[in-house]
């Protein structure tokens, strides 16, 4: 199993949403409204308050999935996730140990 995060624009989200749900066996997703700043060449900040507020709304999406489906779930992220412009976002993918969908879950598991 992997897990994987993407940060992106908020207005791609419904296109990726779309995508995936196109994905014989997508397993899900949960999104969060997120800010957040990146490391590109930006104007220099002149004071406190232009430091604190250097955020833009982003949208977090995370998946679990079994690793045959990651290779397709993070090419739809970044083909329809990518704009060309500074700020689009970023993708990760990460092991998951274990998942387990509480709607299933019948036993308690020690």
């Amino acid at each position: 199993m992997k897990e994987i995060k993407a940060v992106v624009q908020p207005h791609r989200l419904p296109k990726i949403r779309s995508a995936l749900r196109n994905i014989k066996g997508f397993p899900g997703m949960t999104v969060s409204k997120v800010d957040g700043c990146g490391h590109h060449m930006a104007k220099p900040v002149l004071g406190v308050r232009e430091e604190l507020t250097d955020y833009s709304p982003k949208v977090r999406i995370e998946i679990v999935a079994p690793e045959e489906m990651v290779e397709g779930l993070l090419q739809i992220l970044v083909e329809v996730g990518h704009t060309g412009h500074v700020g689009d976002g970023i993708v990760w993918v990460t092991p998951a140990e274990r998942m387990i969908r509480l709607s299933e879950q019948i036993t308690v598991i020690k």
